[in-house]
Formats: C-alpha cells, sequence, structure tokens
C-alpha cells in the first residue's frame, strides 16, 4: 500500500496495489502489520457499513472522548464525496476540511484520526461505504457539526437544497457555535 499525507496533519490516503488480470482484480485492503508500519500503530475494533441513495450526505459526526474514533473510511460500491473536519483545538489546520472522491473505481482509503468530524454525501445512484473503527460505538457520545454550515466552504458537488439529511444531522450546531473537546496537545 502506498500511503499520500495530506495538507493537514494524521490524515491520510491509503491507495492499495491493485493487480489485474483477465479475472479482474485483487487488493489487499487492509494488512494491520502494514498500517502498523507505514501510518501508526493501531487496533481497529469495528467494522461498520452503510448503503445510501444519490443525493444523501451522512455527518459531520465523531464521539467525544473518552470515546473518540479513528476511521478507515473507504467506499466499495459507487462514489462519495468523503469530508473531514479537522477539530483538533490548538491544530494549525482547526476548522479547515480535507475532501477526496472514494469509490469503486479508485479504490482509494482515507484514514481519519481521532480528532476529526466527518461526513460524505453520495454521489452515485447509490453507495455502499465502509469503515474500520479504534474504537466501539457509544450513543451518549455521539457529536456532531452541521454538514450545511456555509461558512465551512464545503462542496458537496450537488445543490444542498436538494440534500437527503437525517433529522438529527439536521440539528447539529453550526461551526461558529461548536466548542470543541478535542485538544491537538492532549
Amino acid at each position: 500500500m502506498e500511503v499520500i499525507k495530506t495538507d493537514i496533519e494524521g490524515l491520510v490516503i491509503i491507495k492499495p496495489r491493485i493487480y489485474t488480470d483477465a479475472r479482474g482484480y485483487f487488493f489487499e485492503s487492509f494488512s494491520q502489520q502494514e498500517f502498523d508500519q507505514k501510518v501508526q500503530p493501531i487496533k481497529f475494533v469495528q467494522d461498520n457499513q452503510s448503503m445510501s441513495a444519490r443525493g444523501v450526505i451522512r455527518g459531520l459526526h465523531f464521539q467525544i472522548p473518552p470515546y473518540a474514533q479513528s476511521k478507515l473510511v473507504r467506499c466499495v460500491k459507487g462514489c462519495i464525496i468523503d469530508i473531514a473536519l479537522d477539530i483538533r483545538q490548538g491544530s494549525p489546520t482547526y476548522g479547515r476540511h480535507f475532501a477526496i472522491e472514494l469509490s469503486e473505481d479508485n479504490n482509494l482509503q482515507l484514514f481519519i484520526p481521532q480528532g476529526f468530524a466527518h461526513g460524505y454525501a453520495v454521489l452515485s445512484n447509490n453507495a455502499v461505504f465502509q469503515y474500520k473503527c479504534d474504537n466501539y460505538y457509544h450513543p451518549e457520545a455521539e457529536g456532531g457539526i452541521s454538514p450545511l454550515d456555509t461558512a465551512l466552504a464545503i462542496d458537496w458537488h450537488f445543490d444542498t437544497d436538494k440534500a437527503i439529511l437525517s433529522d438529527k444531522d439536521l440539528q447539529h450546531t453550526d461551526f461558529s457555535s461548536f466548542i470543541s473537546p478535542f485538544d491537538i496537545n492532549s
């Protein structure tokens, strides 16, 4: 696997080595040993999968410490725009987001460390999204920031007036009202 650094510390793109022949393709989607060596030592404890239709936005979500989660995300069917928003107080990139298209065609993955809010929007007719977490989900530790906050200047790649969001995601606060529980120095 190739690890590609982004301009936000800790956030990296994982590009697998893909082997193709007349039968199709093969790639190793995760290797604990290689991930520990090239990205950071980690123990993933939970895998999640969701399916969504075109125009769905999920996010921007995080889990409050001590239940914070790092995630390794990928799109196994369809195409999405994936967003990671730095919410680590004291970070030089606090409040900045990184966007990447993840799809069944490019097979890229994004590693999102603790201290980021995460979300994605479906660009294809439907998409199947998978992610690994290094901590278990705790409903009482849910946090979120409005994905429609115009101050964040997120390009969701479609008219968000037609976006499909959960009632819960529609209730999240704008970033200007957000008080982060994360500190880059902790």
